[in-house]
């Protein structure tokens, strides 16, 4: 094998970098997600298209028990055509909505719970080649019951929507195994162990940290709204 360079320490970090846009068009609109194109200047100029979905980002929930069993949703997923085990989770569309209320409304929407005691597990960008979509993963403890939000009515797939536990340990055989697939589901739990099997949850980060991806966002939507690309409201 050639020799590589070696990320060492404060290098091993995703960097936020922005390329000249230099047009961007509306190819289809969605109930959540606009697909677009923009014309992109690479650093060589020369200029490449790249077709993307636009997206208001999302949180999960990794909901832990004192016997750590996961609280988990058995949810239809239409476009694969599987009913998913997945995490409490859900859109960031509410205006002046922080991050962690995002995150509590979700879980008390899905499953009727609250916690007292919150992480942030880990942040991740779903489809970075296709999707603007970046999610943030918390890390839930010392759950109570809590009744759900005033005016949330539940329908659609929710309605069919079963809630239950499983030990965090039978969790992870299930990804090793591949018969859970949500890739929240996946990236929570795996998270969620070795954080619990390395001693590292409670040095997680807390849960207004700062979350780069959100920021990049924000410049990147301006860059749209420049170009006359403002995001259609919802």
């Amino acid at each position: 094998m050639r020799e590589l360079r070696v990320l060492t320490g404060g290098e091993v970090r995703d960097e936020p970098l922005h390329w000249p846009v230099r047009a961007h068009a509306l190819l289809g609109g969605g109930l959540v997600s606009d697909f677009v194109r923009d014309e992109v200047e690479t650093p060589e100029g020369t200029v490449m298209l790249r077709d993307y979905l636009l997206h208001p980002g999302a949180v999960g929930v990794i909901a832990l028990d004192d016997q750590e069993r996961v609280v988990v949703v058995r949810q239809f997923r239409h476009p694969v055509g599987f009913r998913l085990i997945e995490p409490p989770a859900g859109l960031l569309d509410a205006d002046g909505e922080s991050w962690l209320a995002g995150a509590q409304r979700e879980l008390a929407e899905e499953v009727q719970l609250a916690a007292s005691d919150w992480r942030v597990l880990v942040d991740y960008m779903t489809s970075p080649g296709c999707l603007q979509e970046s999610l943030r993963v918390y890390l839930a403890r010392e759950l109570t019951d809590a009744p759900r939000p005033d005016g949330f009515v539940i329908e659609h797939e929710e309605a069919d929507m079963e809630v239950c536990l499983v030990s965090l340990d039978d969790l992870v055989d299930a990804v090793y195994a591949g018969d859970v697939q949500n890739p929240t589901m996946v990236v929570g739990a795996l998270a969620a162990f070795a954080a619990l099997r390395t001693g590292r949850a409670d040095a997680l980060r807390t849960p207004e940290a700062s979350w780069p991806a959100r920021e990049t966002k924000a410049e990147r939507d301006a860059q749209i709204r420049a170009l006359g690309g403002l995001p259609r409201p919802r």
